[in-house]
């Protein structure tokens, strides 16, 4: 009989890119049972369905009473998202349970423990879990201390941890000695070609979240400042508010023609859409941790869609711009630094970025990374035979 994977994620995973490419390597092991918000995701066997207003952290009356009085023994599977997964799985076998960031260790620990012999557990951490949202204050008072117990208190007892990069993995080294490899936010391969410029006009792009602190007012207002030659398309995925922020993005940016607003794409599709632009941009002041380590998806995205890259420092994706003639780096984090980085580039200039990312694009696919997916996986079920 095959294996029997259970994957946990507190997010729509037909919308996270990094929980399919995730899901479509444990389906060549095994039948996954993926437990999440959304509908049932591509390479799912079975999905178990989380009500998706239903919080994945202790946000409830007595749950933030709890974090305050640093009860988090206590609150740890009482999360509302939490206890309806612990619910929606109980009474069944795995032989592998995967925990999408470290929110889902709790509850994944709790499912294994119920499994006679138990079933190893693997925490994909993606991103440094105590630091997620600092820059929010409930989040930093309440939320860090209570991710760092989690982190504290279950990653000694999880098999395998995989986390978005080198800079974020030796973060969970040093502070809670534990063992991490990495899996970065790659994107398999795509078969395309840098597109041609259009005469007269330079096409930027950016993908990515509307939520507030992803510096989008930033990005906006640089372009703002360009002259009319330059254009920004944005494919967002919209906040979980009504459209409240959506609103507000669209509102920054009304008096001029040069922005354009997109539903985003499914993620297998993105790379294909962004491939008629000519300019990746992302710019984030490092107000947290992540902030500074980041290698976010779209970074890989935009190679794919064979983009030059105009990014703000941070010491991973500034390595890699570097190490493969990707694009400029901003001199600092303003909308003005973001400006001038895009206005320094000639066409010329524009369509050997594009081509070095031609040439960079299999390089930076999800290859390598699937690799340590797999060996990750034969490890943990090895055990079976």
């Amino acid at each position: 009989m095959k294996p029997k994977i259970l994957c946990i994620s507190f997010s729509d995973i037909r919308a996270d890119s990094r929980v399919l490419r995730q899901l479509a390597v444990l389906s060549e092991f095994g039948e996954v049972t993926t437990l999440s918000y959304g509908d049932k995701p591509a390479g799912s066997s079975e999905h178990l369905e989380i009500d998706s207003s239903l919080p994945s952290l202790p946000q409830t009356i007595p749950g933030v009473l709890a974090l305050g009085l640093h009860q988090y023994k206590s609150v740890v599977l009482k999360a509302p998202a939490v206890r309806e997964a612990a619910k929606l799985a109980a009474d069944r076998h795995f032989d592998l349970i995967v925990a999408n960031e470290a929110r889902a260790l709790p509850v994944a620990h709790f499912l294994s423990q119920q499994i006679p012999g138990g079933a190893p557990v693997w925490g994909d951490l993606h991103e440094w879990a105590p630091e997620e949202r600092v820059h929010v204050r409930s989040w930093r008072l309440l939320i860090k201390p209570f991710m760092t117990y989690v982190c504290r208190t279950y990653l000694p007892q999880t098999q395998a941890i995989t986390a978005v990069n080198e800079s974020i993995a030796q973060l969970y080294r040093e502070q809670f000695g534990c063992t991490v490899e990495v899996v970065r936010n790659a994107g398999a391969y795509q078969d395309l070609a840098p597109s041609s410029l259009k005469e007269g006009a330079i096409r930027l792009a950016h993908s990515g979240a509307a939520v507030p602190g992803r510096n989008l007012e930033g990005m906006i207002q640089a372009v703002l400042e360009l002259g009319s030659q330059y254009t920004l398309d944005l494919y967002l995925v919209r906040a979980r508010d009504g459209g409240k922020y959506w609103d507000h993005l669209k509102e920054l940016a009304r008096s001029s023609d040069q922005i354009v607003f997109h539903d985003a794409v499914p993620p297998l599709e993105l790379s294909a859409t962004l491939n008629q632009y000519d300019l990746g941009i992302f710019s984030l002041p490092p107000l947290t941790t992540n902030h500074k380590f980041m290698l976010p998806n779209k970074f890989f995205d935009f190679v794919q869609a064979r983009l030059g890259l105009v990014f703000s420092p941070s010491p991973e994706t500034s390595r890699l711009i570097q190490q493969y003639g990707l694009g400029v780096i901003t001199e600092d984090f303003s909308p003005g630094a973001l400006a001038n980085a895009i206005k320094s580039l000639s066409v010329e200039r524009i369509r050997e970025l594009k081509n070095n990312a031609h040439l960079a694009a299999q390089a930076l696919s999800s290859d390598e990374d699937e690799a340590v997916e797999r060996k990750v996986i034969s490890g943990l079920l090895a055990p079976l035979g």
